[in-house]
């Protein structure tokens, strides 16, 4: 019999093999100072390209001032307890209300957490009769929800609509034994790659199937579409994506999320979702911050367009010098390069303490042995210079890799 301590010693995890080396470096890192583009990393000033913080609310004045005022009205304890017990309000309502509103929905409902949220949903909405099927690259909340599904779940390949075809097809069948529904998740904006969900081809087999559609537009919401209101509104398919998910954790910086969806299904989603039912409610200064938030999302056009000048550019000088950046076609901006896990390190290391620069790093088990991932995050908050200054210092860092300069026989250490 194993003891289980002795067990997790023994087997630390594909990440966390690296722990010693990594901590405090190149895995929980401590970037300090105000929200912005230059912040500080172990004592001096980098420019950073790893913060979610897509349209810079995270420091807006505006919204700092109402982060403030309504922490010292109403303190981080109201309101006490779950929503459907004692922890109500009608600033929480309006928040969904409009919401809703914004995502062309009937209803929507708050979640603490975006993950916790997304995962238990997942749980909420099917029973052991249903089967899901789901995009290969779907995050990690969305494949923590379906490991609490009882019934059947097929992957589809990303982004393959022959493959969800052939998927709904075998689900369909299965269907008309067990009584049970369809559902069909995917991400609008796929995090690491920077793809979007087809959308608007999974909509349209809605002809050939019948399937309910829920969208995790975590890194769509606010910055994809006309007006922000995400992918769907961006491809001419909001009306097809049945349940929509959006975080308030990237483009309105701040904490929880919500899905939108008809009013039967929210109403639903509001008394059997345990991650809310049993869990405290939003807090009021968040509640109050997000209305804020959202107000300068739908009303100040300015700062998504800052956002995308700054990702087209970037994109287009990284391209224009030969740089990977994959397929993306939204704001997340992935560079990839050839290496191991040691030539990763020593990189990473030749970035931050010699050019300044920091950005995420995407190793084996995330990404397939022998790649390398540079994972940058444009936002309204970076200039233009910023830009310039990033394509020159990666075409340097991609000459010292090519000539062997960051080869190793083991991973680096801080």
């Amino acid at each position: 019999m194993a003891d289980l301590f002795e067990k997790i010693k023994e087997n630390r995890g594909p990440l966390g093999k690296y722990a010693k080396e990594a901590h405090g470096y190149f895995a929980f890192p401590k970037l300090e100072g105000e929200l912005n583009n230059k912040m500080t990393f172990r004592g001096k000033e980098v420019l950073q390209w790893s913060l979610n913080n897509y349209l810079g609310l995270g420091n807006h004045p505006e919204v700092r001032k109402i982060d403030e005022e309504a922490s010292k009205e109403w303190g981080l304890a109201y309101p006490m307890g779950a929503r459907m017990m004692s922890g109500n309000t009608k600033y929480h309502e309006q928040l969904e209300a409009e919401l809703a509103a914004f995502e062309s929905k009937e209803d929507s409902i708050l979640l603490n957490f975006g993950y916790q949220g997304m995962l238990s949903a997942i749980d909420a909405l099917l029973d052991r009769n249903d089967v899901v099927v789901y995009d290969a690259e779907s995050h990690a909340c969305i494949l923590d929800g379906l490991r609490l599904h009882q019934g059947k779940r097929f992957v589809y390949q990303h982004n393959d609509m022959e493959s969800l075809d052939k998927m709904l097809a075998r689900a369909s069948k299965i269907v008309e034994k067990t009584k049970g529904a369809i559902l069909v998740i995917t991400e609008g904006v796929f995090g690491m790659s920077g793809n979007e969900g087809n959308l608007k081809s999974i909509v349209a087999l809605k002809d050939k199937y019948q399937f309910r559609l829920f969208v995790d537009d975590a890194h769509g919401f606010g910055t994809m579409g006309a007006t922000g209101a995400g992918t769907g509104e961006k491809q001419g398919c909001q009306d097809g994506v049945d349940i929509y998910f959006g975080t308030f954790a990237k483009a309105m910086a701040s904490i929880g999320g919500f899905i939108a969806a008809n009013e039967d299904v929210v109403d639903y989603l509001r008394y059997n979702m345990r991650s809310q039912v049993y869990a405290k409610s939003l807090p009021m200064p968040l509640v109050i911050g997000n209305l804020k938030r959202l107000e300068l999302l739908k009303n100040s056009p300015e700062i998504r367009e800052k956002l995308w000048t700054i990702a087209n550019a970037l994109q287009k000088g990284l391209r224009d010098n030969g740089f990977n950046t994959g397929t993306t076609s939204t704001q997340v901006t992935p560079v990839v390069l050839d290496g191991g896990i040691p030539e990763a390190t020593n990189l990473t290391v030749d970035l931050r303490e010699n050019y300044n620069l920091f950005c995420s790093i995407v190793v084996y088990p995330v990404v397939p042995k022998g790649i390398i991932m540079l994972r940058l995050i444009p936002t309204a908050m970076h200039s233009l210079e910023d830009v310039a200054y990033t394509v020159d210092t990666f075409k340097k860092v991609q000459e010292k890799l090519k000539n062997g300069d960051y080869k190793s026989e083991s991973v680096a250490t801080f």
